[in-house]
């Protein structure tokens, strides 16, 4: 059964992603930091916003393909896959002003954290189904 639905979130997630990037690069050059963060809370706070971004999403992303794979209803991938790109944009948001946000850098990892574990759940149930 091949993938359908999960592609649209990934490269959705992979937009973002590159934008998170171009940041990082932006905050670089008007922070004059080529590597680290030289213990600027600017340019600490932006690595961190984009790491957050590459530590959470790809399980995410290989949690709700594989219950895809399962058999899991396009309808059931489509609500995990707007939930993670909703949480990541809100928990992106959030964290990315200073200073943070709480409720989108909260209500982000939240739902991030929701996302995760309902696709985690959909995979151990199909496998026991």
């Amino acid at each position: 059964m091949p993938l359908t639905v999960t592609p649209l979130y990934a490269g959705l997630l992979g937009l973002f992603y590159v934008g998170l990037s171009l940041w990082v690069i932006k905050v670089r050059v008007s922070q004059k930091i080529a590597s680290g963060d030289k213990g600027n809370p600017v340019m600490h706070n932006a690595m961190r916003t984009h790491a957050n971004f590459a530590e959470y999403a790809p399980l995410a992303l290989i949690l709700i393909g594989f219950a895809e794979l399962q058999g899991l209803p396009a309808m059931a991938v489509h609500i995990l896959g707007a939930l993670l790109l909703l949480a990541r944009l809100m928990h992106g948001v959030g964290m990315g002003r200073m200073p943070h946000t709480p409720v989108l850098r909260g209500g982000g990892a939240a739902l991030t954290f929701l996302a995760i574990l309902l696709a985690a759940l959909a995979n151990i149930g199909l496998v026991l189904v």
